[in-house]
């Protein structure tokens, strides 16, 4: 938990301090002199024999620890962010620190926006690190660690944090969604969890099965067909924008809560990690969070198609065609190519009824796109040079990159059906990615266009950067920051 205040006690039994790099302390020239110079000492032995290390403690005292961080001048976003996960992941074993008092006029740079960048993305790292998900623990581990950040400009900081703090509390909303068992989470609980977000001034509408039916998302609908829990899609709607007429922003999610694959059956081994297959919603869900809780001077709109994809008698068969909301027809050939069928309609739906600016799309849609890119980048698909190029641009800065791979026509006739307009699966072999995104160009006709597969991104087995292992809520602060720097006004 972060915190903003004025003065430093530097009395309390644990206190922080930014070090530039050269080790000089001339900015802690209003800390007790017996503090500076114990500090001035420590570095002056350490600082030249341990160049990579950038957090150290030291105790003063048997009832006072000091924390020192060294800060290099032109460190991106996400090292400032990756320094506070450091830091965290260092005193979270700590149950005696419940507090550290930080000393925040750090004007060493002598640039009060750079020094204010500093303590705000190390705050953001810290409080990324601190998420745990222990919701159904009996024994739980976590504890509460705070921050006290010390600064004339307290203020101030305090203001320019709120756009992190409604990231950050965006960012957990996603994590919570995927971190939930699919025995709680399924379509209408979910729903059901869409819903709380009303209260936040965001505007919820809810599409059923029988409304689904009657607009023709029979993509959508064949994918659910064989669960017992009914599927839904979903709108949430936020319109702070100054001229209420202005064109969304459109985010659309797949939200396939549990998948077994259907009838074509996935192996038994891992197969539990399949709650998490509806990652790209919670992410689309997460943001419209963080847009209402910051009041973005925008219009967005996220849509999420939410689904379970079960094998019973009823359950959608490879060989079975269906007629898509678009009015375009998909022989289904494999019913492990599901989230591709769910995005085709809401897809479609989408840029038919909010005509947006443009529209991104995320999803945990492939194996494939893990194979070529692990767990560093997410594929990136588009029909629009320059929105992707500044999602590139946002996702080096802040490391939720993203890597532009190749649409082509000559991919079309991977999908093209003898039956069918297409096919959902390539049968030829080769290209899984591709032509899992070449299928959902199909179903977007004019509009600057964004699909992101995020399979290798939304979840993660290991602890890592930002995340204790588990959901990382990647994508939230990825398209949150695009919105602040490329439209927002």
């Amino acid at each position: 938990m972060i915190n903003f205040v004025r003065n430093l006690v530097t009395t309390d039994p644990n206190l922080g301090f930014f070090i530039p790099e050269n080790g000089d302390v001339s900015h802690l020239s209003t800390i007790d002199k017996n503090i500076k110079q114990t500090i001035s000492k420590f570095l002056s032995s350490n600082l030249k024999f341990s160049k990579e290390k950038k957090i150290f403690s030291l105790d003063i005292s048997l009832n006072q620890k000091l924390f020192l961080v060294i800060i290099e001048k032109n460190l991106k976003t996400y090292e400032l962010n990756l320094l506070g996960a450091n830091f965290k992941s260092l005193i979270s074993n700590e149950k005696k620190i419940k507090k550290i008092n930080f000393f925040g006029n750090i004007n060493f740079f002598k640039n009060k926006r750079l020094e204010c960048e500093i303590i705000k993305e190390f705050a953001y790292g810290f409080e990324l690190k601190s998420y745990n998900f222990e919701k159904y623990k009996t024994q739980k581990k976590g504890f509460l660690q705070e921050i006290f950040f010390a600064s004339t400009d307290y203020e101030q900081l305090k203001k320019e944090y709120n756009y992190l703090s409604s990231v950050k509390k965006g960012v957990y909303l996603t994590r919570d969604l995927i971190s939930e068992p699919p025995n709680k989470l399924f379509p209408k609980k979910y729903v059901d969890e869409i819903k709380k977000l009303s209260s936040l001034g965001l505007k919820v509408k809810i599409l059923d099965e029988k409304i689904m039916k009657t607009l023709g998302m029979n993509a959508l609908l064949g994918v659910g067909q064989g669960s017992t829990k009914e599927s839904f899609l979903v709108t949430i709607e936020w319109n702070g924008a100054t001229k209420k007429s202005e064109q969304p922003l459109a985010f659309v999610g797949k939200g396939v809560c549990f998948d077994t694959g259907g009838i074509s059956l996935k192996p038994a081994r891992f197969m539990e990690e399949m709650k998490y297959d509806m990652g790209g919603s919670a992410a689309v869900v997460g943001l419209m969070k963080s847009l209402a809780l910051r009041k973005a001077k925008i219009n967005a709109v996220g849509v999420v198609g939410l689904v379970e994809n079960m094998p019973d008698g009823n359950a959608q068969r490879p060989g079975d065609i269906v007629k898509s909301f678009s009015g375009q027809t998909i022989e289904i050939l494999n019913t492990d190519a599901e989230g591709r069928l769910v995005l085709a309609d809401a897809l479609s739906y989408t840029e038919k009824k909010f005509k947006p600016k443009f529209i991104i799309d995320l999803a945990t849609l492939t194996g494939a796109i893990i194979i070529s890119l692990g767990e560093e980048y997410a594929g990136l698909f588009s029909n629009n040079d320059k929105l992707s190029e500044n999602l590139e641009k946002v996702g080096e800065e802040i490391n939720e990159k993203v890597w532009r791979l190749p649409l082509h026509k000559n991919y079309d006739k991977l999908i093209n059906s003898n039956y069918a307009d297409m096919q959902n699966i390539n049968y030829a072999g080769g290209a899984g990615s591709i032509t899992a995104a070449q299928f959902l160009k199909r179903f977007v006709k004019n509009t600057p266009w964004i699909h992101l597969d995020i399979a290798g991104m939304a979840f993660s087995k290991k602890a890592a950067n930002l995340n204790s292992g588990g959901a990382t809520g990647y994508g939230v602060r990825l398209l949150s920051d695009l919105i602040k720097k490329f439209y927002e006004k």
